[in-house]
């Protein structure tokens, strides 16, 4: 058998537009996750506050235990027997984004909770309320902790996206499998694809590498 790349070629244009939405879909989903995750951790830092606490976890719980194409199915074709119609790029973010978020929250609480004690503490001590000490003293630290696992985060994202696809949205997968469709070259377009999602993640890598080395250098990673 041999490998007959010329489909691949021909279709290079559409193949580049379908990474550029992957990119567009991957990013919006990691911007929502980012949000909900951030009020999701932080509201999992108090089991004080039961009602916001077991909300927090229920959603944890639910997101991280059920498939992230079982979730997409459930907004692009179960809303629609309630009435509401939502296109399916915007299916594909929401979906992504939350259950992206699920996982982000758990980064966000793990990061606040690396930082030492001692600092809320001192930050309370000068008559800076609680919200306040999060927001100007805990959170800056925290974030600079968190990058390295948000950059796996995002990583993680760019390979899920393929299953955005499925409805019907025109990413990087389903530009592909039309090319499959009429030249029956499966296995060449798919290994392009693989290629393609290969750089999208090295370069997420190199990029996210050198904003953390630029970190380490200012002394701001421990």
């Amino acid at each position: 058998m041999e490998l007959d790349f010329s489909p691949v070629w021909a279709g290079w244009p559409e193949l580049l537009r379908g990474a550029a939405i992957t990119v567009e879909i991957t990013a919006a989903s990691l911007l929502l996750g980012c949000v909900l995750g951030l009020l999701v951790g932080i509201g999992r830092l108090n089991p004080a506050r039961r009602l916001v606490y077991w909300a927090c976890t229920a959603y944890v719980a639910v997101i991280r235990g059920t498939p992230l194409l079982v979730q997409l199915f459930i907004l692009f074709f179960g809303l629609p027997q309630f009435g509401i119609l939502l296109p399916a790029f915007v299916c594909g973010v929401l979906g992504m984004g939350i259950y992206s978020g699920a996982y982000v929250s758990e980064i966000v609480r793990g990061a606040i909770q690396s930082v030492d004690r001692g600092q809320m503490e001192a930050a309370r001590s000068i008559g800076l309320s609680a919200s306040q000490a999060m927001q100007s003293v805990i959170l800056p630290q925290a974030v600079v902790r968190m990058i390295p696992p948000l950059g796996n985060e995002f990583i993680a994202l760019i390979k899920n996206s393929a299953l955005v696809s499925l409805l019907t949205i025109h990413d990087l997968m389903h530009e592909g499998q039309k090319i499959i469709s009429v030249s029956y070259r499966s296995l060449e377009v798919y290994l392009a694809i693989a290629v393609v999602y290969f750089v999208l993640t090295g370069l997420t890598s190199l990029a996210l590498r050198h904003i953390e080395q630029r970190l380490r250098a200012g002394g701001m990673v421990q």
